[in-house]
């Protein structure tokens, strides 16, 4: 269940998924995202941003 204080991100897929690592796929899927230019909006929490991080080049990350 999320505060009213968590911090939420949105992510944005703006690179393609074609020919990347497994690891890196893995984790763009997890985060929710399944198509170039769709976005979400996460909580911001130390798993999420882990995945966020070893796929950064494939994202643009903004805060909510």
């Amino acid at each position: 269940m999320l505060n009213s204080n968590d911090k939420r991100i949105k992510l944005t897929l703006i690179r393609s998924l074609f020919g990347r690592l497994r690891v890196h796929r893995q984790c763009v899927n997890g985060l929710g995202l399944r198509c170039m230019h769709q976005s979400v909006e996460i909580a911001a929490t130390p798993e999420n941003m882990g995945m966020v991080r070893k796929a950064a080049f494939m994202l643009k990350v903004e805060e909510v």
